[in-house]
């Protein structure tokens, strides 16, 4: 299935690439094209997301009124692909696309009014509170706890696998505030500064080298109440609301990009051994079978693009393209380190690779795309539960 594109969306197309000509810089797009991570470091992505903010481009899907663009499903999606085809730095999702919409459907207005537009803007810079030590995907099982007292909540505990805390100014969290009834009862979902006293952040370094990751550590760190989103005990219905908006995101333009370097790779890497090569042929014959794959899961992901267009729900699409999409990934990688051949093993950095040109940037960022990606099966919900929500939704009919 292609993407067909109307008069008006070719249009739309021709501007945002004109846009993106005339305003990434060679340093945003080369630091765009270097990263092997989910997201772009802070210093480089707040850059690009306020210059998409002056264009009032910062926050796509929000609704018109919050600040969003009111583009359709397909103008979406090529604003995406643009992006990808580009190298335009990847924007953290923790504000934007995450806790924004939560905020939308469950928060009080003064909160609309004092997060949503630094949001956009660009001024605040948010992490996730989720995780922690021996719970993992389990969120119910979550033991930081909040305790009222008078007009504030306590907080003890702490959270792992926290990304960027060490940039944030804000955190959105999930705490428990009470041990009544199912695990997933007694929780709620709380809004706070980073900078309060008795929170500690504690580095931890990915297998990359890189510095994403981090635990937060809270002693009796009292935020007001008013910093409690939606009902108190009832942040589960808040939390599975903004899971479906981590997940809700398309694949395949990030995956097309990724085949694009990976086959130019292969092209340097292989040089003149000729079609006739063993090595070559069967390494094409791989490359060629991930492609067929990213095929089908873009026939997927417009499929129910146009579904969406037409105001159906997606079902379990989304958790469709979670799985597909993350172990398609994984697989990129996996050629790309076979690819690199014995320069994937230097570890040096993409950061100090720069200009020295000793070891080919593809293979550094193979290896470095590999460690990291290891964890794309696990994150925005495990491939394990996307596929019991998959088998669930299938055997209900």
């Amino acid at each position: 299935m292609a993407l067909v594109l109307s008069k008006a969306d070719e249009a739309f197309r021709d501007e945002v690439r004109a846009f993106l000509q005339a305003e990434l810089t060679p340093e945003l797009r080369r630091e765009g094209r270097r990263c092997a991570g989910i997201f772009s470091e802070y210093p480089v992505g707040v850059q690009w997301h306020r210059i998409l903010a002056r264009k009032r481009w910062s926050v796509p899907k929000w609704p018109v009124e919050f600040g969003g663009t009111g583009w359709t499903p397909v103008q979406h999606y090529i604003f995406a692909a643009e992006l990808f085809e580009a190298e335009a730095p990847p924007l953290a999702p923790q504000g934007p696309r995450m806790v924004a919409p939560v905020i939308m459907e469950f928060g009080t207005q003064e909160q609309k009014d004092r997060y949503l537009p630094a949001i956009r803007n660009g001024d605040d810079y948010w992490a996730q509170g989720y995780s922690e030590p021996g719970s993992g995907s389990d969120l119910a099982a979550l033991q930081c706890r909040a305790v009222r007292d008078g007009d504030e909540y306590v907080i003890n505990g702490t959270k792992i696998w926290t990304t960027h805390a060490h940039w944030a100014n804000r955190i959105f969290c999930l705490v428990r505030t009470a041990n009544t009834g199912k695990p997933q009862t007694g929780i709620s979902f709380l809004l706070f500064d980073m900078d309060l006293p008795g929170i500690t952040i504690q580095p931890i370094i990915s297998l990359a080298g890189d510095h994403e990751l981090n635990q937060v550590f809270f002693d009796d760190v009292r935020v007001p109440v008013s910093a409690l989103l939606g009902k108190e005990n009832d942040g589960w219905t808040v939390a599975k609301f903004l899971l479906q908006h981590e997940r809700g995101n398309a694949w395949t333009p990030q995956l097309r990009m990724r085949m694009r370097r990976l086959k130019n790779a292969a092209a340097q890497a292989f040089g003149d051994s000729g079609e006739g090569s063993a090595a070559r042929s069967d390494f094409m014959r791989r490359l060629t079978a991930a492609e067929c794959e990213i095929d089908a899961l873009q026939a997927l992901e417009l499929r129910t693009l146009y579904q969406q267009q037409d105001g159906k729900d997606p079902g379990i699409a989304p958790s469709m393209g979670k799985v597909l999409g993350s172990e398609l990934r994984q697989k990129l990688t996996e050629l790309a380190v076979e690819v690199g051949g014995y320069y994937a093993l230097a570890r040096p950095s993409l950061a100090s690779l720069a200009d020295e040109g000793d070891v080919p940037e593809e293979a550094i960022f193979g290896m470095s795309t590999y460690m990291n990606d290891r964890a794309a099966s696990i994150y925005a919900g495990t491939n394990e539960i996307q596929r019991n929500i998959i088998a669930a939704r299938l055997l209900a009919g």
